[in-house]
């Protein structure tokens, strides 16, 4: 289990990243539903060339013999991308885009389909292929001026 947030009531350990960063004006927040999954919703603004926002979260895993990931959450019909990092000193993330349905579902991403990116260019390195894992993040990012909502049950390793 990488995470499971009915077990874990805080999300102070989670990080909003908006494009902010770069002169753009979404707005992402990150709390916990009364039902105890965690949400991750707002605004995502193309003005000011944004267009992003994600929310992350830092771990220090040992990936064995998983191959993996699982995701039980539910969104609101919207394309998300998952991502990880296999170092702290990593600039890009290994980068996996899924559909939501409205409905909720169980997202199953092979490991290895997990391509390498950064600020939205694929690079010409290997697929994620670590035994590490150090960040984890949700991001939506499609292009266009829209509100999100993205709740969270658990993400495990399989």
């Amino acid at each position: 289990m990488l995470y499971d947030f009915n077990s874990n009531s805080s999300i102070a350990d989670w990080q909003v990243v908006d494009d902010v960063v770069m002169g753009g004006r979404s707005d992402g927040r990150f709390s916990i539903s009364e039902e105890g999954n965690g949400v991750f919703q707002g605004t995502v603004s193309v003005e000011n060339n944004g267009g992003f926002s994600s929310v992350r979260h830092e771990l220090n895993t040992k990936v064995t013999d998983q191959t993996k990931i699982k995701l039980t959450l539910k969104g609101d019909g919207d394309a998300y991308q998952f991502r990880l990092k296999s170092s702290p000193y990593d600039r890009h993330s290994y980068i996996s885009e899924f559909q939501t349905t409205g409905d909720w579902q169980e997202v199953v991403i092979p490991l290895s389909s997990m391509y390498p990116a950064f600020r939205g260019n694929k690079l010409s390195i290997p697929n994620f292929n670590s035994t590490q894992i150090t960040e984890m993040a949700f991001l939506i990012g499609n292009k266009k001026p829209q509100t999100f909502r993205l709740e969270i049950s658990k993400i495990e390793l399989i």
